[in-house]
């Protein structure tokens, strides 16, 4: 079920969840495959109500690794107290709770069949979510973190300065600074947030020193892009860390009359694909899925999505052919017709 956002409705939620909660034993809170700002705010944030309201801390779970720099100096800069869900045992857990993913999704680790009691997450609904015994999803929301920013403000619980600067950029960043996906409670948040945050840590987070191989997958982007009038489809071929992926697709996404990007790269046997446009009359969530059907997951919102195909060959020839798969199917979901590709440098070697 989805909860209106008044404040009513919304307090009497957030009790009636507490209230359960508070007779169990072990929380644990999951987090989707490879996290991002918005997952690290949105489990410190629900953690932050169970200590507050009920005094108990959660375990917060990650699966994956955390390989873009920002994310990592978030990770160490507001010191987010993270536990690999692999060395779990999720049966010493009573309460399972999941934020910004949802059960079965392809881009989160729990185990198959378990159950999730505490679901809150803003992408579009997946139908087993409805099994979970408290859920608010809310698809209309940029950010997840915006969600539990108002459960806080509900329980007139204080927010504290890294909780603070944590929830700031996870708005941040997954809306652009406001100008991607953002609703009206996103940016209420956002600028009732800015006045509480460290602003030295938030100039760390947002301004990490990059390593060696950032710059290899940029250059690697750049010399393997192709251009279909305002369709834009970069492989990186090989990358280190998977995050790299949906980064350099909004980078690429900032290039003159381009509308619509999508980037893919190889990791760990699986071809990773992130996609973004500037149209409001596109929903890359919806053309993701037909993009890796049969071959892979995916999901997403109306200009940003991810996935990824499975068991994919790390030889070029496979990955090239790959492409041209998924280079044909992005054609006929955007009805377009094939034009003649163009480099990025065709015309300044």
């Amino acid at each position: 079920m989805s909860i209106a956002a008044d404040c009513s409705s919304l307090n009497g939620f957030v009790e009636d969840m507490l209230r359960w909660v508070r007779g169990k034993g072990k929380i644990l809170i999951v987090v989707h495959d490879n996290p991002d700002p918005d997952c690290f705010a949105s489990a410190m944030a629900l953690n932050h109500l169970f200590v507050m309201k009920l005094n108990r801390e959660a375990v917060l779970s990650f699966s994956g690794m955390i390989g873009r720099s920002e994310n990592l100096a978030m990770a160490k800069e507001l010191q987010i107290p993270l536990t690999p869900l692999a060395i779990l045992n999720i049966s010493d857990f009573q309460v399972i709770c999941m934020v910004d993913t949802q059960p079965g999704v392809g881009n989160n680790s729990l185990p198959p069949g378990t159950t999730v009691d505490i679901l809150i997450d803003h992408h579009p609904v997946r139908e087993t979510s409805m099994n979970c015994r408290f859920v608010d999803i809310r698809p209309n929301y940029g950010v997840t973190a915006t969600i539990l920013y108002e459960y806080l403000v509900a329980e007139n619980i204080p927010i504290g300065t890294k909780l603070a600067t944590a929830l700031f950029y996870a708005i941040k960043s997954e809306t652009q600074d406001l100008g991607r996906e953002a609703n009206r409670p996103d940016r209420e948040a956002y600028h009732k947030l800015f006045p509480l945050t460290n602003k030295l840590l938030l100039y760390e987070i947002c301004h990490p020193k990059l390593p060696a191989e950032y710059f290899l997958s940029l250059n690697n982007a750049l010399k393997h892009t192709r251009i279909y009038d305002t369709v834009l489809v970069a492989n990186l071929r090989m990358v280190v860390f998977p995050e790299i992926v949906a980064e350099l697709a909004d980078f690429l996404l900032r290039l003159e009359k381009i509308e619509t990007v999508l980037c893919m790269g190889h990791y760990n046997n699986e071809m990773i694909l992130s996609m973004r446009t500037i149209r409001h009359d596109t929903n890359v969530g919806e053309i993701i899925k037909k993009l890796v059907d049969g071959m892979g997951t995916a999901g997403g919102h109306g200009m940003m999505a991810g996935g990824k195909v499975d068991k994919v060959s790390a030889s070029v020839e496979e990955m090239l052919k790959l492409e041209r798969i998924l280079t044909d199917r992005l054609f006929k979901a955007l009805a377009m017709s094939k034009v003649k590709p163009e480099k990025l440098f065709s015309k300044h070697p």
